[in-house]
């Protein structure tokens, strides 16, 4: 028990640690509320809408949180932050029932020396955890399944959003508003 508590406390320990060393990273000879301000300006359109969903299932809210973040760190190219979300998704996803097929593109994701690999496998973890997530219900709130058709060669892959928005997780600057909303999950 005690080995799961700190499987599952290391990641979330990770990312309060590396947030923290962000805040004080100042690369424009900014202040650090200044890069702050700016640093949450660019994430705003991937926060939470006004009424922010909540998964009925407590432990896939947690993981939905992290693929959130996830989401981010594809759209904006960061395949550090993909792995540490990754690995926080994977080690929270061993306590939801049903969730081996985004443990298994977690630890995948975890590994992957490029983005564009790590955006492959993202599209394996969206369409398991849309299907988890359609199963176990919400709560509150809305998600949105979005589709980009131009992506993984042009087969087409979804995403969950929080927004309507559309943020392409993957081509990022590229193409950002690739893609369209198909479905909304309330």
């Amino acid at each position: 028990m005690m080995k799961q508590v700190l499987k599952f406390s290391f990641p979330l320990m990770a990312i309060l640690i590396l947030s923290a060393c962000g805040n004080n990273i100042n690369p424009e000879n900014k202040t650090a509320t200044e890069h702050h301000h700016d640093h949450t300006a660019m994430e705003h359109t991937q926060a939470a809408s006004p009424a922010s969903p909540l998964l009925k299932n407590d432990r896939l809210n947690a993981v939905y949180q992290h693929y959130n973040h996830l989401t981010v760190a594809l759209t904006n190219g960061n395949i550090a932050d993909a792995k540490i979300a990754a690995n926080a998704i994977e080690a929270g996803a061993k306590f939801v029932d049903g969730a081996s097929g985004i443990i298994a593109s977690a630890e995948k994701i975890m590994i992957a020396r490029d983005i564009e690999t790590q955006r492959r496998l993202y599209s394996g973890m969206s369409k398991a955890m849309a299907t988890l997530i359609k199963k176990e219900g919400m709560s509150g709130g809305e998600l949105y399944i979005a589709f980009c058709p131009m992506a993984l060669n042009d087969q087409g892959a979804t995403w969950v959003s929080e927004n309507k928005e559309i943020r392409n997780p993957y081509f990022g600057e590229k193409m950002l508003a690739c893609g369209e909303v198909k479905e909304t999950i309330r």
